[in-house]
């Protein structure tokens, strides 16, 4: 009954483009469509509520990450198209990390597209003491695409491999199993011609819960159900059982797609499509940026002087190369410029000044640690480039250091005062939270009067 109400709802929809207190489109009505999810689903209530709370509260932040990310998110649409992915997955970054490059997680996923250090190292992107490619807005949008293809195969539906990216296989997996026995159930009652299957394929389900028996079994079971006349959809998958202690999806899951829903559906609205905002849809026509290849060891700074652009904003578009150079196990690697940029490099590329190198002899009392924090580079950087085997020094040693004019740090110590945290002391110098624990070499934020911390700059 309450689909045929939803079919019927939807039938006016179309006709009339418009629901109670919100005005949809069949633009909105295509995003549906292009995650598979029947478009009678624009009636859910919860659907709505999620939709019009971001409607009402983060127009001008969302105007700001489309202005933001602007110079990338074309190329990010480009490699959608590209890959055959729906255009709408484009608000799955959104959702992930507000379109930011070098956005981290309390769980240590990293970058737009927000990968575990093993997932990414499963989709061939590296992660080393130069690069951290999860931050690489092109291989990292290919990573998440392969990714997201491969999950679409298994389940069928994006909609589903939008969920599974944000749960994990297992889970969906698990929701589908249970929720197909309980629909099966529901449609033939409890005494059915398979009541003897389910009571064990429940008992197994409830000991894969309790992690007593591996994900095996529980996929045996899945396997099975698949093959019933029965299907779950988006309707009953993220719905709230009552006095069910674990729902079918994670409370996070279910509000993770509305989320991807309902920031696409908010690129129709007025405030985007009228005004000083048009040209947020217009966002993707062409690509800004280019794919360069520069030798290995050259620094981010030397080459943005080459091509007559601020050193920040080469970074910006290369926040995978995390210690500003090149990686010097490369001949060749690929970086990314501004476009109207590549006639200059293309004239320029061979004259790019090549890293400095400064040679540090290892005085009483140095270690690589506060080396490295001197010359503004990773201790590990330092003990890669010098092939040492250990973090221990002989006095007089000579290393050689990767280095750029400007780059040096300067130090000075402070002495914790009566009232001070670590964050009023980062305030008080302008300097990152983050930063001053690592400048330190700090585990927690405990510190106590008398204590001397070393404050970096440049």
């Amino acid at each position: 009954m309450i689909k045929i109400f939803l079919i019927i709802a939807t039938v006016f929809l179309s006709a009339n483009a418009s629901l109670i207190g919100s005005n949809f489109s069949q633009r909105d009505l295509q995003i549906l469509k292009e995650l598979d999810i029947d478009p009678a689903y624009i009636t859910d209530y919860k659907l709505q509520k999620t939709y019009n709370r971001y409607l009402q509260n983060i127009q001008d932040k969302y105007v700001n990450r489309f202005n933001r990310a602007s110079l990338f998110v074309p190329k990010v649409k480009e490699i959608l198209r590209e890959e055959g992915l729906p255009e709408t997955f484009l608000y799955l970054a959104m959702a992930e990390s507000s379109f930011t490059l070098d956005a981290k997680s309390r769980a240590r996923a990293t970058g737009m597209w927000q990968f575990m250090h093993s997932t990414a190292r499963n989709l061939g992107l590296k992660n080393d003491i130069y690069v951290d490619e999860r931050m690489d807005v092109v291989k990292s949008t290919y990573a998440a695409a392969k990714y997201l293809k491969y999950l679409h195969e298994q389940f069928g539906k994006w909609y589903l491999a939008a969920v599974a990216y944000n749960c994990g296989q297992g889970r969906v997996i698990e929701a589908i199993t249970r929720a197909t026995i309980d629909l099966y159930e529901d449609e033939n009652g409890k005494k059915n011609d398979k009541a003897d299957e389910i009571k064990k394929f429940r008992r197994t389900i409830t000991l894969y819960q309790q992690k007593r028996v591996k994900f095996a079994e529980l996929n045996k079971i899945y396997k099975e159900v698949l093959t019933w006349d029965v299907k779950p959809d988006i309707y009953e998958l993220l719905m709230e059982q009552k006095k069910v202690r674990r729902q079918y999806l994670p409370e996070e899951s279910r509000g993770y797609i509305r989320k991807i829903i309902s920031l696409a559906m908010m690129n129709n609205q007025s405030f985007v499509t009228e005004n000083d905002h048009a040209h947020i849809r217009n966002i993707g026509i062409t690509s800004p940026i280019a794919t360069v290849s520069v030798k290995g060891g050259l620094h981010l700074k030397n080459i943005a002087k080459a091509i007559g652009m601020e050193y920040r904003d080469l970074k910006m578009l290369n926040k995978h190369i995390i210690r500003n150079v090149i990686p010097t196990y490369k001949n060749d690697y690929e970086i990314y410029i501004p476009y109207s940029r590549l006639s200059i490099f293309n004239q320029n590329k061979m004259n790019i000044e090549p890293t400095k190198y400064k040679i540090h002899i290892v005085q009483k009392g140095d270690n690589l640690f506060d080396i490295g924090r001197k010359y503004g580079i990773s201790y590990k950087a330092i003990k890669s480039f010098n092939k040492l085997k250990s973090n221990k020094l002989a006095l007089k040693q000579k290393l050689v250091i990767p280095f750029v004019e400007g780059t040096e740090l300067k130090t000075k110590d402070y002495y914790v005062k009566s009232g001070d945290t670590l964050i009023s002391i980062a305030k008080m110098h302008r300097i990152d939270l983050d930063k001053l624990m690592s400048d330190n070499n700090l585990k927690n934020s405990i510190i106590k009067k008398g204590d001397k911390l070393v404050i970096t700059y440049r």
